[in-house]
């Protein structure tokens, strides 16, 4: 199978960056027979990066393991704000961490080292979070937002960074298959503004950041608003952050620093 007729098969499946696509399955593939697995794969509507093994997040390479929330290129914008943030010695948690991509790429991108730990309550994701964090010395625990994580971490997170679920119940249908069907629902769906896992979050943040620690979420663009209402209502100071480049907003709550 040459190139330009994985091209021609990909261009069929619907996939926009045939080529792109093409040169990277050929890249991967350690075999003729592999790279024809790949390619049906892909063309049966797989995402590439679980096709892979992999997504570029950041600059760089993250495992996405089969049916783990794959990272978009958007958060990399999250990334950036909680890199601002980060002080020596930061404590930096990634909450709702999926592959771990957020914390991984902080770790790999913020100006001092930090004490990296993650959550998800997906065991795939926890699974393939500890691979991605490992280089930086990070734990991963499995459970329901802050419920698995060590009574040491009250109120010593730094930088809390999350890119929860959002996407309101009645949009999912509207959702690429690609997501939908390949990526896990309880990554995607929350709730019926998009916003319940943020209320959640949000209502015991306060508790684990430390004085003049950060909440850094994603956000729909028309979600920011009452996103940053809750922020607000669990007693943070809020701002808004939006880039039009990655078409991506974050909201930050502080805590203050009392004293």
């Amino acid at each position: 199978m040459n190139e330009k007729d994985i091209v021609t098969r990909l261009r069929a499946a619907g996939c926009v960056f045939a080529e792109e696509e093409a040169r990277l399955l050929i890249g991967e593939a350690q075999t003729p027979d592999a790279l024809a697995a790949m390619v049906e794969r892909r063309c049966e509507g797989v995402p590439l990066e679980h096709v892979v093994g992999w997504a570029a997040f950041c600059g760089q390479r993250i495992v996405v393991d089969p049916g783990v929330f794959v990272p978009r290129r958007r958060t990399e914008f999250l990334v950036r704000q909680a890199a601002e943030l980060v002080r020596p010695g930061a404590v930096v948690l990634d909450l709702c961490c999926g592959s771990g991509a957020v914390g991984a790429a902080l770790a790999a991108t913020a100006p001092v080292p930090v004490e990296l730990h993650a959550a998800d309550i997906d065991p795939a994701a926890v699974r393939c979070a500890r691979r991605n964090v490992a280089a930086f010395n990070g734990r991963v625990y499995e459970g329901d937002l802050f419920a698995p994580l060590p009574r040491a971490l009250r109120g010593r997170i730094d930088v809390l960074v999350a890119n929860f679920p959002y996407v309101p119940t009645a949009a999912i249908g509207l959702m690429p298959p690609e997501a939908r069907l390949h990526e896990p629902l309880a990554a995607l769906d929350g709730g019926d503004d998009g916003l319940e896992v943020q209320r959640r979050a949000a209502a015991e943040a306060p508790v684990w950041l430390a004085p003049g620690g950060c909440l850094l979420a994603e956000a729909g663009e028309r979600q920011a608003s009452a996103a940053a209402d809750i922020f607000a209502h669990a007693g943070l100071d809020v701002q808004i952050a939006s880039c039009d480049e990655l078409d991506a907003t974050v909201v930050i709550g502080t805590k203050p620093a009392h004293g």
